[in-house]
């Protein structure tokens, strides 16, 4: 696959004072040496210089977040949250689920209107849209995983935000898209609001954002959930609607979660279990494609592709029905995943016909689907690997800049069910389970995730994509276990989707024709969309090669040690 280049710059930078030389490399085939790819060049050049500084891949997932954060504004961020997925050299296997919370101001009603009708604008957009972040505090329980210390990890952020770097064509034309929702919810001016249209290689400064990052560099996590930094979030807060206070920012906390764990195929994959609903979809669909052994049809052909869209119906609909924080409902993570269960629930299928999503489920009208969040996959050269996905949830978020602050804040009040059969933003549906409560985590499709092979890492993947995320997770593993793909093919061959509700399956405009009018005939409504997610990828071979792929469908890109 061919490189883009568009600029050229390796830290550490001396002779610019602006970041405006960039790399793009979308491919890379090496051995014992570290690989980060993630949504941008400039963080996965920040997680590669951890590498060369005799940091691992911890330091790597700290450093590329924090940089994210600074280039990466319509996703990355310090007022989000995320989950990460590790398996370390000793055999150690765990997560950090750093997901956002809920006030405790929050209520179950808290989005309905006097009439008992949702109001969707008041959970996605705005103040009251923000649940409490968590990334800072998962970049801090990162840290003792880390060889190198916090002060280390965040220099690049800060010099990328107060030095300032050039955008590219990409970031010029969402910042241009959302002016107007910016200027809506913002009542002081944000670096991101101009009078002119953002173009490429404009230099975006954020000297509030560089203060933040300086706050946390010298005080810790207490640098931005206690002090300054909080003060300014709930001075936000009270501009609008908003309802965090202190006391939520002081007492949120990372909890270490057992990752999910099954066998694919003489595989071992590892990904995240509650409040992911990611771990449970992936477990379901690669189960229940195995009953018909996928290996046995050609990629992207009808036949495999009813299969895979099969078991993502029947697992979605679980998804709207069970799952939830595990804190707040009865994890039922075990038999969701059991063989009996899932075999009962193939029963259904018919090779020869769609299974109408009724059939499944009651039928309710979904809104447009949405795509924001980044991941990161990194693997070091003592065999360290991490996958990590981190959201904001829309673009943007909630719209919402803190004052003084210089960041983002999220929209995950939205991925709660703000009443039982109204689809969030992504068109999930969700009941009682994944209702709001204060101090509850809202449920996610984030996917991070590890195939281990003889006990090494095999496969490292995640992607952003809302509801997306866990099919093209699927996908990404399947193209490469039982279609036999390259990992270039595996991240950017054409890719399609299907969530129980809406009815239509969503492909890529390049889908193959042929399977489309094949699946037409069995009555599957095919829906073309331009692009599904941004897979990162890096497979490593059983000669201990590592190839490292960054999706052609955005400016993501490979670092390297």
């Amino acid at each position: 696959m061919k490189n883009t280049l568009f600029f050229i710059l390796l830290w550490p930078c001396v002779a610019f004072s602006q970041f405006t030389q960039i790399k793009i490399v979308k491919e890379v085939r090496i051995k014992d040496k570290g690989l980060i790819v993630s949504a941008h060049p400039l963080a996965s050049e920040a997680g590669a210089l951890m590498l060369r500084k005799e940091g691992n891949a911890f330091d790597a997932a700290v450093a590329t977040q924090l940089a994210l954060a600074v280039v990466y504004p319509q996703a990355g961020n310090l007022g989000g949250g995320g989950f990460l997925v590790a398996t370390k050299t000793n055999g150690e296997k765990f997560t950090l689920d750093y997901r956002e919370t809920a006030p405790s101001k929050a209520s179950r009603d808290m989005y309905l209107d006097k009439k008992g009708n949702a109001d969707t604008d008041l959970s996605q957009n705005g103040r009251l849209a923000v649940g409490v972040p968590g990334s800072v505090a998962g970049f801090f329980a990162t840290l003792k995983h880390c060889k190198l210390p916090m002060d280390v990890l965040i220099q690049p952020a800060i010099e990328l935000a107060q030095k300032g770097f050039a955008i590219t064509d990409r970031e010029a034309s969402l910042l241009n898209r959302e002016m107007p929702s910016f200027e809506r919810h913002n009542k002081i001016q944000t670096v991101f609001q101009r009078k002119s249209k953002w173009k490429k290689g404009d230099i975006l400064i954020q000297k509030d954002l560089a203060e933040t990052l300086k706050r946390i560099q010298k005080e810790g996590a207490e640098g931005f959930y206690q002090g300054e930094t909080a003060q300014l979030i709930v001075a936000e807060m009270k501009r609008g609607n908003g309802i965090i206070e202190m006391g939520d920012l002081k007492n949120y906390r990372v909890i270490e979660r057992k990752p999910i764990m099954f066998n694919y195929k003489e595989n071992e994959i590892l990904s995240m279990p509650l409040p992911s609903s990611g771990g449970i979809l992936l477990a379901q669909m690669l189960k229940m494609s195995s009953f018909e052994n996928l290996g046995n049809h050609r990629h992207n052909s009808p036949e495999a592709v009813q299969i895979m869209v099969e078991a993502e119906r029947r697992a979605f609909a679980d998804r709207a029905e069970y799952m939830g924080d595990p804190h707040f409902i009865e994890d039922r993570t075990q038999m969701l995943i059991s063989d009996d269960y899932l075999k009962k629930r193939w029963k259904s299928f018919d090779r020869n016909w769609a299974t109408p999503s009724a059939a499944v489920g009651k039928i309710t009208k979904q809104p447009e689907e949405s795509t924001e969040t980044t991941h990161i996959s990194i693997l070091d050269r003592e065999g360290n690997a991490v996958a990590v996905t981190t959201t904001l949830n829309g673009l943007y978020g909630s719209k919402v800049v803190v004052a003084g602050a210089g960041f983002f804040l999220n929209n995950e009040m939205d991925d709660f069910s703000i009443k039982p059969g109204v689809p969030n933003m992504f068109g999930a549906v969700g009941g009682e389970a994944n209702s709001v409560q204060p101090g509850k985590r809202m449920l996610s499709s984030m996917t991070p995730t590890i195939v281990l092979k003889n006990g090494k890492p095999f496969i490292i993947v995640g992607t952003p994509g809302g509801t997306t995320i866990p099919t093209s997770v699927f996908q990404s593993i399947v193209n490469i276990v039982d279609f036999g793909l390259s990992a270039a093919d595996a991240v950017n061959s054409p890719k399609f989707h299907h969530q129980w509700l809406p009815e239509g399956v969503l492909v890529e405009s390049n889908f193959p024709d042929e399977t489309v009018k094949a699946l037409n005939k069995k009555n599957y409504e095919l829906v073309k969309t331009d692009q599904i997610g941004r897979t990162e990828l890096i497979v490593i071979d059983e000669k201990g090669n590592s190839t490292a792929v960054a999706d052609g469908r955005g400016d993501d890109s490979v670092g390297i040690e």
